[in-house]
């Protein structure tokens, strides 16, 4: 069970920030974390992105870099507030994730970092239905979340995280196949890539 750490950090936006470019530099920096999903995508001015999950836009604040057409969904009024002052290039709509309130076939890309492991297992899998309606044919899905370590060495680190910041559904994530998922929905699994000793995984899945 998460501490109040993890109340804390929602509450206050400095705070949130600091934890998370602190867990950003066992990849190199906050930079180089969010650039780890985009690496071999092509990304027009056009291309049509959605932010899953966006939360305050940090990640959000990255990919309108990109494109001119970046989304971002969030279920929280409160953390859009933040995002909409953190990436007011971009264009915010406030949903649940496994309710998209999208047609389908409508992004080139859908993008999602560090939030699946938020999900109860049923709910995981309705999002991933929900991404496979709303992209385009030829689409992709790239995500950033946690994985069980393959090195030894990183367990203490990522288990003090865990359970300083996160819910029992982050550890049922380490027990989870997210490519199986994925490919289970039709997604054919492009890339799949471990960093951080195997802590965090990086997917990216066609539709």
């Amino acid at each position: 069970m998460a501490t109040i750490l993890r109340d804390w950090s929602y509450q206050y936006q400095w705070l949130y920030d600091a934890i998370s470019r602190l867990a950003a530099l066992i990849v190199g920096g906050e930079a180089r974390f969010r650039e780890l999903a985009l690496q071999g995508l092509t990304i027009h001015s056009d291309t049509q992105i959605l932010d899953l999950c966006c939360g305050s836009g940090q990640a959000t604040q990255f990919l309108v870099k990109y494109s001119e057409n970046v989304t971002g969904l969030d279920a929280s009024p409160k953390s859009l507030q933040r995002a909409r002052r953190n990436a007011p290039e971009a264009d915010y709509v406030e949903a649940f994730a496994e309710e998209m309130p999208f047609a389908d076939h409508l992004f080139d890309v859908v993008h999602t970092s560090t939030a699946l492991h938020e999900m109860q297992p049923e709910q995981l899998r309705k999002i991933i239905k929900e991404v496979y309606r709303v992209l385009k044919p030829g689409g992709i899905f790239v995500l950033v979340d946690f994985h069980a370590p393959t090195n030894p060495v990183f367990w203490p680190g990522l288990s003090l995280f865990l359970l300083l910041f996160e819910t029992q559904t982050a550890w049922q994530l380490l027990k989870t196949d997210l490519a199986e998922l994925l490919t289970e929905t039709g997604f054919e699994v492009d890339k799949s890539t471990l960093f951080a000793g195997g802590s965090l995984q990086v997917i990216q899945a066609c539709k």
